[in-house]
């Protein structure tokens, strides 16, 4: 089984991208599936806080780069990491993104949520060590860790780390799911 991907030729806005899956995707909830088949075919519908710079060889905490936050820092002792979000930012559905989305959902990966719940979630052990978020206002939220941990952001750039609607029910994500990157998804058909 394989995949073949040829280089883009186009570089203008619009079109369509057609992937070839190697496997049937169990559901497109990047945050309930563990493999490959969920995370390629969506990431390019999703956005993250940070990635990884895709022009660099390797992956470092310095090859980390904004996506959905212009920028951020840490506190003096390396136990908190404040995110300045994108302002104007849309989800697909054409609600605001805003800080209450990445509460959102950090609080649901961590199973403190009463009303997103995950059927499953293969990467909670990644947030042990994540206290609390804290939305300081719109485009501004602050994740506090229990300890120092400076690979913290390489938690959140990889491909299994993106932001979700707060609004969209998890359920949703599975078989509809929208983002805020810069593809939509238009169809999913099970087994095709």
């Amino acid at each position: 089984v394989g995949m073949a991907i040829a280089p883009a030729l186009a570089q203008q806005a619009g079109g369509t991208l057609r992937a070839q899956l190697f496997g049937n995707p169990p559901s497109l909830s990047i945050h309930e599936e563990s493999t490959v088949a969920t995370i390629f075919p969506m990431m390019p519908v999703m956005s993250n806080l940070v990635v990884y710079d895709q022009h660099e060889p390797q992956n470092s905490l310095e090859t980390i780069r904004p996506d959905l936050a212009e920028s951020w820092s840490w506190n003096d002792d390396n136990t908190a990491v404040t995110f300045k979000l994108r302002q104007g930012v849309k989800w697909h559905d054409g609600a605001p993104f805003t800080a209450a989305d990445v509460k959102c959902t950090w609080d649901m990966l961590q199973g403190k949520s009463e009303t997103h719940k995950l059927r499953r979630n293969p990467r909670e052990i990644w947030y042990h060590n994540l206290k609390e978020v804290k939305v300081e206002d719109d485009f501004t939220v602050t994740f506090e860790l229990g300890r120092p941990q400076p690979a913290f952001l390489a938690l959140l750039a990889s491909g299994q780390s993106p932001v979700y609607a707060c609004h969209v029910p998890p359920a949703d994500m599975r078989t509809k799911p929208i983002g805020t990157g810069p593809f939509k998804l238009v169809t999913y058909r099970q087994n095709e």
